[in-house]
């Protein structure tokens, strides 16, 4: 605008001050045109903050687009009609009318018209006017227009970066869509009503369903106004709320559970306590895990003190348990227990950190959701720098869990083995591996797909040489093949898992080269997760036990003895105690060493008489001969009738034990045939229990037999005896094909106390009711 005389300054700045302050007592904004009061520089919770027309939404979307041509039109105009824009609530209007008080301050009325400026200012810079903030960067350096009442506020618009500004602009479009009438505050039930309205398109909604994307983001939205506690939300504060997603920090109620927003609009706002089992598990698996812990130690305190009172007198527990724990703390049980403690703890710790991981995971998707909110009104809006912010703001999980595996690494060699599952551990890594992988995000999926591929086939290459077949070209691609000493320190060893890990930290690299190397914490870092995982799978399987083969076995403890003596090869051999094997070899004989009929031991306590009728109500009787034919089993039977003492037998009661002795299949682990193949003090005796029989029985000399057993007892000697678990006949021909496979009846506790229970509902609810 021209520069007016020094009287017209005056009077101008006069007027201009006496309509701010009238402004500042008017109770709500007007939108339309016509007579109104208009909002000054000093109301700074109305709608000035906003764009209060479509025309000024227009302006603010193409400020950067036109931003040179307009600033040149704006100029050319009447500062009255751009006074009234900025009265309008029109960002750029606003801004050149702060730069005209700020000139008109350099020649009279320095107080006044600085503190007007700074008014106009505030108001542009609060809908992300960036020339707004840097003359407000100005003003505050050189202190003019500052007051104690605006400082705290100039302070904070100038301290925001790009991408909160962005957001202010975005989250201010936002809420004035939620807010139609440009109240300066309302009900969070009334903004919610509105939701919709956010989605409308020159003044109206399309027709036809929304898509999944706007639902996701409507319920986003609700979540969002319904995380305040306040009953009104003003701009200002709607901001607020906006802006710390610009910070990486996502309110507690804010996370997406999944696509069923039904499920998620009831149960919303409801607290971890009053969710079902199932939804607390999944949403809140922390809090799920400490009040399972909770409960057990209460059930534990109650009922254990019960039981325990019952059986050891309690008023001595105290002194039982201090000499208990007296004479065991010694140097061997501190390095037995420590260990131990410090790796189960550590486990646990990874595990409940990789959950934690888990429920970030879906604070990701609530926040790529706001994303897309919120680049649909500020299309300038710098995604990446949020995404930064919101990686380098959820890195504690990540941290505890690498230090968790610190610690695991380090307790592992020293702990001791017999205390450590590592097959069903391993188990459990597996299942993190693979859903951790799945929680990555989509952005560096390439990178994570093939580094997992890498880490897989290198890790599958490592554990080769271990496998208990003799595939010896197939056992090459994971030995070493050649050992590079690197000082006295370190060794490199080429071979093919060598190369696939040069090419897997490569692949780190290059996710940690992502977005200027944000990638580092928004990729690589939660990638870690998966890997770690991965690698204590491998560890864990070279470490398990399903591995020793017969020959193996026979080499270290088989005829070993005859060069020193057995009882050295014995103790060598004790280290090998609790494998499980299974084994294929040659069966030569069975023979029965025990038969159990304790109803035939209560009979022969009867009298004769009475002995003969019970065996005959509850046995057999003998068949009667037949002449001539084939020699069956009935005729066997009929020619111990007259050597019997009795015309009847129970034999059915009969529970045998067996010993089968099987020998080793020739062929040594090298492939060639030894010389002491058919020594028999390889052959190993295995005991077998009654189940067993009807295999047994079936078996002929020379059969190959399949069996499964747990080494344990005279282990070295000249003929270990093991029990039988499993076994199956491989080449008998009266088998079908697969051979059946028979299997060691473990006493099965629960189906027992089943069967007991449903015995005793069928007793009194049958006919009506049965169980299941």
């Amino acid at each position: 605008p021209p520069n007016p005389t020094h009287p017209q300054l005056q009077a101008r700045a006069r007027l201009n001050a006496t309509t701010s302050l009238e402004l500042e007592r008017s109770d709500e904004p007007q939108a339309g045109p016509g007579p109104r009061a208009r909002p000054g520089p000093h109301d700074t919770g109305g709608a000035a903050a906003t764009p209060a027309t479509p025309q000024a939404e227009q302006a603010q979307n193409q400020e950067r687009a036109a931003g040179p041509e307009l600033m040149k039109e704006d100029m050319a105009l009447p500062f009255e009609e751009v006074l009234e824009k900025a009265k309008a609530g029109d960002p750029k209007a606003q801004t050149e009318v702060g730069r005209h008080y700020l000139q008109l301050a350099s020649e009279a009325d320095e107080e006044l018209n600085n503190c007007t400026a700074v008014g106009w200012l505030v108001l542009a810079a609060k809908q992300g006017r960036r020339e707004a903030v840097r003359l407000l960067r100005r003003c505050l350096a050189g202190r003019k227009g500052i007051t104690s009442e605006n400082e705290q506020q100039v302070q904070e618009l100038t301290s925001e970066t790009e991408l909160e500004r962005a957001v202010r602009k975005a989250a201010l479009v936002v809420y004035w869509r939620l807010n139609p009438k440009k109240k300066k505050q309302v009900a969070v039930s009334e903004l919610l009503e509105n939701v919709g309205q956010v989605d409308r398109h020159d003044g109206g909604v399309q027709p036809g369903p929304v898509p999944k994307s706007l639902q996701k983001q409507r319920r986003m939205l609700e979540r969002l106004v319904s995380s305040e506690s306040k009953n009104y939300i003003a701009p200002d504060d709607f901001v607020e709320i906006t802006k710390r997603y610009a910070k990486g920090v996502i309110p507690s109620g804010l996370c997406l559970q999944g696509e069923d927003g039904d499920e998620d609009e009831e149960l919303a706002g409801r607290s971890p306590e009053d969710l079902p089992l199932r939804l607390k598990v999944v949403r809140y698996p922390l809090h799920a895990i400490m009040e399972i812990k909770e409960y057990l130690i209460d059930v534990a305190s109650k009922a254990g003190m019960h039981w325990l009172s019952t059986i050891v007198p309690t008023h001595h527990l105290n002194a039982l348990l201090f000499f208990f724990i007296i004479s065991n703390l010694t140097i061997d049980f501190f390095a037995f227990c420590i260990p131990l403690v410090v790796f189960y703890l550590s486990f646990v710790s990874m595990v409940i950190c990789t959950l934690k991981v888990f429920q970030d995971s879906r604070a990701w998707e609530s926040f790529r959701t706001l994303t897309d909110l919120l680049l649909r009104f500020e299309p300038g809006l710098d995604v990446e720098q949020a995404e930064g912010n919101f990686g380098w703001n959820h890195l504690e999980p990540y941290i505890h869990f690498l230090l968790s595996v610190f610690f695991v690494i380090f307790s592992f060699p020293v702990a001791s083995r017999d205390w450590v599952p590592c097959s069903e551990l391993a188990l459990v890594s597996i299942f993190f591996t693979v859903t951790s992988y799945t929680s990555l995000g989509s952005s560096a999926e390439p990178h994570t797909r093939r580094a997992l591929a890498t880490e897989v086939a290198a890790g599958l290459l490592s554990l080769l040489p271990a496998l208990p077949f003799d595939c010896q070209p197939l056992k090459l691609l994971g030995q070493t093949l050649l050992r590079v000493p690197l000082g006295h320190l370190f060794v490199l060893n080429v071979s093919i898992p060598c190369l696939l890990y040069l090419h897997l930290f490569y692949r780190f690299f290059r996710m940690a080269q992502l977005k200027h190397f944000k990638g580092t914490y928004c990729y690589l870092v939660p990638y870690l997760v998966c890997f770690m995982w991965c690698e204590l799978v491998v560890l864990l399987l070279q470490c398990t036990t399903s591995t020793l083969t017969w020959p193996q076995y026979s080499t270290l403890c088989g005829s070993r003895w005859r060069e020193t003596n057995m009882a050295r090869t014995q103790i060598l051999c004790s280290h090998l105690e609790g494998h499980r094997v299974t084994w294929t070899g040659r069966f030569k004989y069975v023979r029965v060493t025990e038969i159990d009929n304790s109803a035939e031991a209560a009979i022969n306590m009867l009298p004769f008489a009475v002995g003969d009728w019970l065996r005959c109500l509850y046995g057999e009787a003998y068949p009667p001969c037949s002449t001539g034919g084939i020699p069956t089993a009935e005729q066997e039977l009929c020619r111990l009738k007259l050597l019997a003492k009795h015309p009847c037998h129970i034999k059915r009661f009969d529970r045998y034990k067996f010993e089968l002795t099987v020998g080793m299949l020739p062929g040594s682990p090298n492939g060639t045939r030894g010389t002491e193949e058919d020594d028999v003090t390889k052959d190993i005796v295995l005991r077998a229990s009654s189940e067993f029989r009807t295999v047994l029985l079936s078996l002929r000399q020379g059969s190959l037999v399949e069996f499964s057993t747990v080494l344990e007892g005279r282990l070295g000697s000249k003929w270990p005896v093991f029990e039988l678990k499993a076994i199956s006949c491989l080449n008998c021909v009266a088998q079908p094909s697969p051979a059946p496979r028979h299997v060691k009846l473990e006493q099965d506790w629960r189906g027992t106390v089943h069967g007991a229970l449903k015995f005793a509902f069928d007793f009194f609810f049958f006919p009506f009711l049965s169980a299941a």
